[in-house]
């Protein structure tokens, strides 16, 4: 491996207690290495618009993220909803469509998906809630040029800058998603006890990020990006990811994806991945599962999780898929 690294093997825990105790200094670790991030906090949401759809109402919110940017969202709430009921923290994906952001739940905007994936998922009664992430949407311009630079040049200054103080990208990315969580959670809609987070692409790894370092989130679903850093190192693709997705010292410190993931056990996990998806190496996807059926089968609780490999499928969610998605959600949540 180049760099000086060595590969290596994250051990397998032996019991349930095993794994507990070092989960908590994992996540404590995982902390350290996104940078140092502000506090988390309940922001004061503003609703913009509110509009009444086909069988739900779509709301247009924003709420400032304590460092003076501005987070642009949608929540949509079905029509006929009575009481407090199931929710959704929907995240985006990236494939350079810096444009889009939070459109992604009320537009089409997967190519074998033949509708728009929100507006599905408030039809089957669930509260879903989307954010635009640094650098896309409503966003593409927040960064330190300002109108000046979009999209990518945004996206690569606030790497840059937020280096310079001591945080990263991602770690500033992870921690607007767990403001919109907490946004999520105090809305009189939602069952606090009854979350969901879910995402393909880069709203995979944003939800088994957000789904490892929160609790409070019940329910996962990612739709590829179940990449092992090791395993994209070796078969030299690690240029299908953006600069957004990398944090320092992973390696050093001896953790790889299958231990991220591993914090969400014992809670619900569906992976779905296509094995010709050159951004998730299918053997690295194999040890990611194996290694969380162990983490399963040490709960007692094999049922909650299941990591799903797709032949001859690319970088794609695929309407077998969504089938599964949605499959999930009604037995989990």
């Amino acid at each position: 491996m180049p760099g000086g690294f060595t590969s290596f093997q994250t051990p397998l825990p032996r019991s349930v207690s095993s794994w507990d105790k070092r989960k908590v200094e994992l996540r404590r670790k995982l902390w350290r290495l996104l940078g140092d991030l502000p506090e988390l906090f309940t922001p004061r949401v503003v609703i913009q618009q509110k509009h009444s759809k086909s069988g739900y109402v779509l709301e247009r919110f924003t709420f400032d993220n304590g460092v003076g940017d501005t987070v642009y969202g949608y929540v949509l709430i079905p029509g006929k909803r009575k009481g407090r009921g199931p929710a959704i923290l929907y995240h985006h994906y990236h494939g350079n469509k810096y444009k889009s952001g939070k459109e992604e739940v009320i537009t089409k905007a997967f190519p074998k998906l033949d509708f728009a994936t929100g507006e599905a998922l408030v039809r089957e009664g669930y509260v879903v809630l989307c954010i635009d992430a640094y650098a896309f949407g409503e966003r593409r311009f927040q960064g330190p040029a300002g109108p000046k630079e979009g999209g990518r040049m945004t996206e690569v200054s606030l790497f840059k800058t937020f280096l310079w103080q001591g945080r990263t990208l991602w770690g500033m990315m992870v921690r607007d998603d767990l403001l919109a969580l907490n946004t999520l959670l105090s809305r009189p809609e939602v069952d606090p006890h009854r979350i969901a987070a879910m995402g393909m692409s880069m709203g995979s790894t944003r939800t088994w990020w957000a789904t490892a370092l929160d609790e409070r989130i019940k329910v996962a679903v990612s739709v590829a990006c179940l990449t092992r850093y090791q395993n994209l190192i070796a078969h030299g693709q690690v240029k299908q990811h953006g600069i957004y997705y990398y944090v320092p010292n992973m390696l050093k410190e001896k953790i790889d994806t299958e231990s991220v993931v591993g914090l969400i056990a014992p809670r619900p996990h569906l992976t779905m991945t296509g094995d010709r998806d050159a951004g998730s190496p299918a053997d690295g996807v194999r040890t990611i599962n194996d290694y969380q059926e162990h983490l399963y089968k040490l709960y007692e609780k094999p049922e909650n999780f299941s990591g799903l490999l797709y032949q001859g499928i690319g970088h794609q969610y695929t309407p077998q898929m969504w089938a599964e998605t949605l499959n999930w959600f009604r037995k989990h949540l």
